[in-house]
């Protein structure tokens, strides 16, 4: 493994591409602000639960709560626009209509109506924000997740199908493989054009078979990632999620990609030397990165509790140091 711990940063990177959704990607998109010249957020469409399910089952609309958390992660940090950052954050409480709907996911919806396209409205929100970058949704259309799962039956080897991002997330058994409905999406406009631009590509961190997975099953995507010739990094996540990868280990979350998308590699695997990692899982892990073609880098990208330990979430600053000596390693610069 390569320790870039201590190492200084490498300068700033002049185009960023961060896939994903929910917290994991607005934890890129924080530390990518920070040293990125250009900033493209791809995120997941397949949401169905809470407000977004809402919006999307009444609307017909995309889900805007991962559209919406990345694009406050890209917002303008001067008073005024941190004020309405807050507010697009802002859930309504109390048991009415409105209870539980995020304001920005309203307002989302309200500029889709008016302007009559999703990426028209999600331009809109950025301006309103004063966003450092652009965010586009994987796809166009609405997307369901269906995975194969074991685990849920008395015997271990019967394969259960479960649909819908919330079921997925939270189920109980072990999941296996997961598909988008309908199957084969288009991209959204602009997707290819900026992940063939870009200077670093960055996965993760994230729920994987979710927020991460998803976005490598969409085709044209897949087929980008694989011929661009930026540096690809894999953040891996600094704790197992609870239900969706419970008991994976560092290894089994590269295992999972390569079946999913076994045309897309990977230049970079970002670890935190903190994570729990027994020797034999490092050797594990560094032996399935080989398989990428991939080089695993240690760096502290997490915060810190009082008392010294790891906490599992990512410091903006330890990771955009992180992502600017990745969009550099191994080309000799």
């Amino acid at each position: 493994m390569t320790d870039t711990s201590t190492s200084g940063s490498t300068g700033r990177i002049g185009s960023v591409v961060a896939l994903g959704g929910g917290h994991g990607l607005s934890a890129t998109l924080r530390a990518a602000r920070l040293v990125a010249d250009d900033i493209t957020a791809v995120v997941t469409v397949a949401d169905d639960g809470g407000s977004s399910g809402r919006l999307r089952r009444e609307l017909g609309i995309l889900p805007p709560g991962d559209l919406r958390m990345a694009l406050c992660a890209l917002a303008a940090d001067d008073d005024e626009h941190e004020r309405l950052t807050r507010l697009f954050q802002h859930r309504y409480g109390g048991t009415g209509a409105l209870a539980g709907h995020a304001v920005g996911n309203l307002v989302f919806a309200g500029l889709w109506e008016l302007l009559g396209d999703p990426l028209e409205a999600l331009d809109a929100v950025g301006s309103i924000l004063g966003t450092s970058g652009r965010v586009l949704p994987m796809s166009p259309v609405a997307l369901d997740i269906a995975a194969e799962v074991v685990g849920l039956e008395a015997d271990p080897r019967v394969v259960r199908t479960i649909v819908g991002q919330v079921a997925v997330a939270t189920t109980p058994g072990s999941v296996r493989r997961v598909r988008l409905t309908p199957a084969d999406p288009p991209a959204a406009d602009g997707v290819v054009d900026a992940i063939d631009s870009a200077d670093l590509i960055v996965l993760g961190p994230g729920s994987w078979f979710t927020s991460v997975i998803p976005n490598v099953l969409v085709p044209d995507i897949a087929a980008a990632l694989a011929r661009t010739t930026a540096r690809k990094l894999l953040v891996l996540n600094l704790a197992p999620q609870p239900g969706e990868t419970a008991g994976f280990s560092a290894e089994q979350h590269l295992h999972v990609l390569r079946q999913h998308a076994p045309e897309v590699g990977v230049d970079v695997i970002l670890v935190d030397p903190r994570m729990q990692l027994s020797g034999t899982e490092r050797e594990h892990l560094e032996r399935a990165a080989a398989g990428f073609g991939a080089r695993i880098e240690t760096a502290e990208v997490a915060q810190t509790r009082a008392d010294g330990t790891m906490k599992a979430v990512h410091d903006p600053a330890l990771l955009a140091e992180a992502l600017t000596v990745a969009a550099v390693s191994g080309t000799g610069e």
